[in-house]
């Protein structure tokens, strides 16, 4: 079957095998947030990012193969409800932007910043710091591959709660960090609904810049 992102709450994940890469994308709680386990083809190592809400689902998803990292996007509740429960029964260490770090409710074994680089097995996947939505908001970037939390969906950048200055900084960073160096076949993976491309997104910048939001 081929990869769409559609996913639903209470339905399966849907699963990308990419030569060095699995990503399954699972939808999960009453915030319809988005979750994503990505393994390393070559290992067998596997991380979590985000995980948001119903634990059992989340351990179901993770099955017998173990994982060594769970990251966190943002400090927002609705992407760490299952964060405790996860790591308890994995084992694996919590990763996260230092600015965003003290409000999640387990200790963050790795502060990553702009730049960094977190391994999953032999691969490793870009710490991208997206400022706005959250002060320690990140991203992680594999090649071709953008996982953006809640700073960018489709059809525009993360709620910045009508604060001129956050939209200001978020949207410079998005188009800094991202659009101006990825290509726009990049494939983004939100924090919640569906997928997109760069390249679907970018012709808007303008329009989003425009309406401040």
């Amino acid at each position: 079957m081929t990869y769409t992102g559609d996913v639903q709450v209470g339905g399966p994940a849907d699963l990308r095998e990419l030569p060095a890469l699995t990503i399954a994308k699972l939808a999960v709680g009453p915030f319809d947030n988005n979750a994503y386990l990505i393994r390393c083809t070559q290992t067998g190592d596997g991380a979590l990012i985000d995980a948001a809400a119903e634990p059992d689902r989340l351990l179901e998803l993770i099955g017998d193969q173990p994982i060594s990292k769970i990251v966190t996007t943002h400090q927002h509740g609705d992407h760490w409800q299952a964060l405790e429960e996860v790591a308890e029964a994995t084992g694996a260490s919590v990763i996260a932007h230092p600015l965003d770090a003290g409000a999640l409710p387990v200790p963050v074994d790795l502060e990553v910043e702009d730049g960094d680089g977190i391994t999953v097995g032999v691969v490793s996947l870009e710490v991208i710091h997206l400022r706005g939505h959250t002060p320690g908001s990140i991203a992680l970037h594999y090649p071709g591959h953008l996982f953006t939390g809640d700073s960018l969906f489709p059809g525009g950048v993360g709620n910045t709660n009508k604060d001129p200055e956050r939209f200001a900084q978020l949207f410079a960073d998005v188009s800094e960090r991202i659009f101006d160096r990825l290509p726009d076949d990049t494939w983004v993976y939100p924090g919640h609904g569906k997928d997109t491309t760069l390249g679907t997104e970018r012709p808007s910048l303008p329009e989003w810049r425009e309406r401040g939001w």
